[in-house]
Formats: structure tokens, sequence, C-alpha cells
């Protein structure tokens, strides 16, 4: 038997300044990498890529989209290397548009849009492609292979099997939509695709998935065709930022960095401003070869590669054995999180962009499993951290939409740190910079290791170029937002816990992470994703829901269908209670919640329907870290 290794915790520290609210993870570490990557990061040219501007999503008709998921190359690294196979979405009426991360899709508020998804992973003879990571097939997972009356569960082993090797489940999630059951993307409503070589005995949908196709049908008058689905998103919610991905039962972790996310930008209604008020155009659909941009998203990931241009994955543990039967440690499923030393931005390594001295609106999302990041914009990326900021990031709107008013982050502390899911609208003022400045945006988040032993704080790189017409927006600090209404007074206080699971053969291993709930003594009731629901808000009220995490380090919290605002921090233990931080006072539906506090947020439950809340760092929610909870009428 192999020594066991230990990991570990790092003792990051708090963040000074308004940030000091949120804190930073304790990042658990690999003391030895169970394999390495075969491109080691710090080899690859930084900014030798310019950044992909993603387009506008086709429509097949008005406030309607036919999206599928199909499996391509794209050239992630740098000319020269070889392209990256990746899972991507794209529109079914021109086979150009697949990229990961997806074109994104812009919708009017208050404007009914319908966005069929289809699960084409198959390749051209109509087969179906395996996972291009490696599948852990011992968690709790939407298991095809199960039948019908073995899916969405932890099959039984008696030997340390191998990597799922079958056809890849699909479903999506709206990721802050206002929306219903039948619509959310629930994880065990997925669909295989309609593949001809799909063995016999599987499962081909998830166990919620008829249900909902008749929900859908009854409530919207359409019809789910095999290997797909149809939702119907009302949009009656404010201008903001949503995005979507795969939300597939215990795969989340591998199907979003294979490429299945996408962002929605839904504007329009009281809850914006007019055109011309805010940096623009951003691409929309048609738009003429050539058009200059000045809104845009920026979606962030994290990646390895192997020599082949592929994604390195671990595919073991860091805890090298023994595993089934001997033991309750996940064989491939790694613990806290898969880390990568490339930044990508919009689906390219260290990406650079040609900025005009001008204002820009930037849409930032962030898809990493893991990655917490802490952005600044320098003059000198290998500056000593924390660096001073060469310019300063002006912070209008979040997950939800605007805030009540701008926040101009322009000294060393606080940055603005975005964990996963987070969507975060700023503007950043490259006027009088001058011409042929090279700026960087960085990532000051705390050191932690990866395959190489390196960190990627360099994110993307700006040059600035003549500029090419005037600029009549708004200056951040003159803008005035539209209105905020926070959420009104409270008749429950609810509690919730995060917890984690340590091994019974290794004390020192994580064997899953759970939700659940807060005994009468202080300490917290883990539950399974398959316990009776214990989250059951009534239609119509709101509730302070208070998430204790007994977890080591921080977690990421999620709750679907509503949007939140952030109370406090308050240490479990006891202590000072810390406000939000200072971009963290809008409407959210993602938020840190640091080890060892208690993370107060409110909102208002309004649909009744069946809906998730996890953590959303994906390989957490991917074993264990996600429980169903139903408003209920």
């Amino acid at each position: 038997m192999k020594k066991i290794s230990r990991r570990t915790v790092l003792k990051a520290g708090a963040i000074t300044g308004g940030a000091a609210a949120i804190g930073v993870p304790q990042l658990l570490v690999r003391s030895t990498p169970a394999a390495a990557a075969t491109i080691a990061p710090s080899s690859i040219p930084k900014y030798a890529t310019p950044l992909f501007v993603l387009p506008a999503m086709p429509t097949t008709s008005a406030n309607k989209w036919s999206i599928a998921a199909r499996p391509v190359r794209q050239q992630i690294l740098p000319a020269g290397y070889p392209s990256t196979p990746v899972f991507a979405m794209g529109s079914t009426t021109n086979g150009k548009t697949f990229h990961a991360p997806c074109y994104t899709v812009e919708s009017k508020v208050d404007q009914l849009a319908q966005i069929t998804f289809s699960n084409q992973l198959m390749d051209s003879s109509g087969r179906y492609v395996p996972s291009m990571l490696p599948v852990d097939q011992t968690l709790h997972w939407a298991n095809p292979p199960g039948g019908v009356s073995g899916r969405d569960s932890q099959p039984t082993f008696t030997s340390t099997p191998g990597p799922y090797t079958g056809p890849m489940p699909f479903v999506v999630h709206m990721h802050g939509s206002h929306d219903f059951e039948e619509n959310d993307g629930y994880p065990e409503a997925w669909t295989l695709p309609a593949a001809k070589n799909i063995p016999n005995g599987y499962a081909t949908v998830g166990s919620f998935y008829d249900q909902f196709k008749q929900e859908a049908h009854d409530n919207y008058g359409v019809t789910w065709k095999p290997g797909s689905f149809i939702y119907s998103y009302e949009n009656d919610q404010r201008a903001t930022a949503l995005w979507f991905h795969d939300h597939s039962l215990g795969v989340t972790r591998l199907n979003v960095p294979s490429g299945l996310a996408g962002m929605n930008i839904l504007r329009g209604g009281s809850s914006d401003l007019p055109s011309g008020v805010l940096p623009g155009p951003a691409p929309k659909p048609g738009d003429s070869p050539g058009t200059n941009y000045y809104e845009m998203p920026l979606i962030f990931s994290d990646h390895d590669f192997n020599a082949d241009g592929s994604i390195f994955w671990p595919t073991q543990d860091a805890q090298a054995g023994p595993y089934i039967p001997q033991t309750d440690i996940p064989p491939i499923w790694t613990n806290p999180g898969v880390l990568g030393g490339v930044s990508l931005v919009n689906g390219n390594s260290w990406p650079f962009l040609n900025v005009e001295p001008r204002r820009y609106r930037f849409r930032l999302l962030n898809t990493s499993n893991f990655r917490v990041m802490l952005l600044k914009i320098v003059s000198d990326p290998t500056a000593a951290v924390p660096a001073q900021p060469a310019l300063p990031i002006w912070v209008i709107g979040s997950d939800g939409g605007f805030l009540p008013a701008p926040v101009k982050l322009d000294s060393p502390t606080p940055q603005l740190q975005i964990i996963q899911s987070e969507r975060y609208d700023i503007i950043v003022d490259f006027t009088g910079v001058p011409v042929g400045t090279k700026l960087y945006l960085t990532n000051e988040s705390p050191p932690a290791q990866t395959d190489d032993g390196t960190l990627p704080n360099e994110v993307m790189q700006f040059r600035v170029v003549p500029l090419k017409s005037t600029d009549t927006s708004t200056p951040p600090d003159q803008l005035s937002l539209p209105g905020f209404t926070p959420v009104g007074p409270e008749t429950n206080t609810r509690q919730v816990s995060f917890n984690m699971i340590m091994s019974t053969f290794a004390p020192t291993e994580v064997a899953k992470f759970l939700c659940g709930t807060v005994n009468s003594n202080g300490t917290g009731n883990p539950l399974e994703w398959f316990d009776p629901i214990t989250e059951d808000p009534k239609v119509n009220t709101t509730e302070i829901w208070e998430i204790w995490n007994f977890a080591a380090g921080g977690h990421d919290f999620h709750v679907h269908l509503v949007e939140f605002n952030v109370l406090d921090r308050r240490p479990i233990a006891g202590g000072a209670t810390t406000p939000p931080a200072v971009y963290e006072v809008g409407d959210k539906d993602s938020v840190f919640a640091p080890g060892g506090q208690i993370t107060r947020i409110k909102a208002t439950f309004d649909h009744v329907s069946r809906f998730v809340w996890h953590c959303h760092f994906l390989d957490h929610e991917d074993n264990g870290m996600m429980r169903p909870w139903h408003c209920v009428p």
C-alpha cells in the first residue's frame, strides 16, 4: 500500500479594504500531482492571439434560437500549437457558429424567448462521442448505464472501475433566470444524444425529463423531440447578463470545461439604460465584418494541455489508493478542485485586445471549475502584489443587474473578486492613455499550486491603438443607474450548511462535500442529494437564508430561481459581523461563503416549482454538494 499523502491547507488570510467582507478560499493543495500536463504553462507564449470577440448567436425567428452541443476542434493555444478537441455549442442553422464558449444570446426583458437545445454530441456518422475528460462513475451521477431503474444514482462496484466511456448526458441551466422547473435545467432532466449506437439497456433521459417535457407542452405548447428540449424564458426580470451551461448530475465539472457554456445578455425595460449612455455597440446578429465593438463579454476559464493540444485532466485522485472496494475515496474525482495553469479568455490562451483611448464596457463571467480571481488592470504584470492599478475598474452591475451606484476600484486593495459563476458589469476608461501603451488584466488571487507549480496571474493584455471615432458615452463617475429596490422584509429565517465529509479510511482525505441543515446545537447536519427536501419556502414569501459553512475552505453558494441581497458575514464561533463588499450590494445569485462563517442572504420565492441550491465550485457540486428545494403553494 502506498503511503497516504497529506494535503496542505494554505492559510491565505483575508483581503483588506472593501473586499475584507468576502475573504479568500483556504485552498487545499495537492502535495504531489497524480499526473502532469505535458505542456508547461510557462512555455506557452502570451499575448500572441487576438481576443475572440464573441458574436451574437443567430436566431431562427423572432426571439427563438436553435442551439446544439457538438464535438469540434478549436484553436485555443497560439498558432503553431495543435488545435484542441472541445464540446461546443452553436446555431443549428450555421455550422460555423460552434465555439467554446458559445456565441452570445441577445434577448429582451418581458419578451418570451424560446431556445431549443439539442444534444448532438455525435460524430458525422451519428455515433455518440464520449466525454473528452475522464468521467468518475463512482459518484452519484446521471448514470445512464443504470437503465431507467438505476439512472441518477450512485452505482455499486465490486472493484475500481475505469472512466465511463459511453454517451454523455446534457441539460442546460440558464443561470440567473427567473423561470419555472420545466425550463430550469434540473440536473436529473438530462437527455443523451439521439445516436444510433446507444447501448441496450441505457437510460436515454433523466428521471425528470418526461415530467418536464409534459409540463413544457402543457404550459407553452412546445414538443420536445428525442435528444433535445425547448426552454421558454419569460424574461420578467431586470436587464442583466445571464449565462447558460450544462448542469447534468455528476458531470457538470467535465461538460463545462469541455466548452458547454455561454452568455445571455438580457436588455431593455425600466431596469436598463437608454442606448448610447454606456459604451457600445455590442455584437448583434447580422453585423458587418470589421464592426468596432466597445461592449463585449470576457469569459474566463483555466486549463492545462497535453502535447497533442487536448485538455489535460487528472485521471486519478491525488490520494493514490486503494479505492473501491477497500475505501470510500473516489478514484478520479479530484479534491478540492481542478486548477489550470493557462488562463483563457473567450476560448483563447492569454489573448490581447486592441483598445482605443475611450471607454469600454466588459461583461465578466468566471467559468473556471475552482479558480477564484482578484482582478486588476496594471502596467507591469510581474509587479509584486498587491500592485498599484494603472486604471480603475468601475463596477456598475453584478449577477442580477445594475448596482445602486457605480463603484470605483482604484487602489491596491480591494480588487474585484469574481468566483465561479459570478458576473460583473464593468467600465474601463482608456481615455488619455497614450497610443502604444500596453496594460494587463491580472489575477492577484493567492497562489495555488498547479501541475508545474506556476500561478496564472496574467489574464490578458490591452494594446492602446489610435481613436477611430468619438466616444459619446457617459463617464462612469457621472452615471445615474436605474433604480434598485432591495428585497423586502422577511417572514422566516432558514439555516442551511456546507459540510466536508472526510474519508473513513484516510482521515486527511475528503470523500465528498455535502449540503445540509444546521442542528439545534449549532453543528452541521449533512444531507445527501436523495434525502427528503428540507428547504420548502411558501410562494410569495421572503426568507433570510443563513449559509453555515462548516468546511475548512470557502464555498460558492448559488440558489436557482431567485436573485438575493447579501446581508452580511459573521463567524460561526462568534465575532465581528462584516458587511457585503462594495460591489456585492446589488442583486446576486452567487456569493462566496467563507469557511467557518455564516453568510446571510435574503430573497423572495415566487414560483411554485422544484429547483436546486448548491456550491458552484463545479468539482464540489458534482460530489454531493447540491440539494433540491421546492417552492410550495
